[in-house]
């Protein structure tokens, strides 16, 4: 575990051996994704890829990965309001 401070505008800063670890220190433009998860925050490396770069499949599959899991999500029980 880590602790980082945020600037008033919001940033972090990841200390060179988390990006190295994260391997963003070879990115030529390093990105991460940020997932809201159980009340924190989760990173995990990111890159962006022209659209033309991506194969028709990889869509299909990532189409298909949204699907089933908005499928999962629809059918998990709303908390009844009191």
């Amino acid at each position: 575990m880590t602790t980082l401070a945020l600037s008033k505008r919001g940033s972090l800063t990841l200390p060179p051996a988390l990006r190295r670890k994260m391997g963003l220190d070879k990115a030529r433009n390093p990105m991460v994704l940020v997932e809201e998860r159980d009340g924190g925050l989760f990173l995990h490396p990111a890159m962006a890829l022209p659209v033309r770069d991506v194969t028709k499949a990889q869509i299909k599959a990532w189409i298909a990965r949204d699907e089933a899991e908005m499928k999962a999500f629809q059918a998990t029980p709303k908390p009844r309001k009191k």
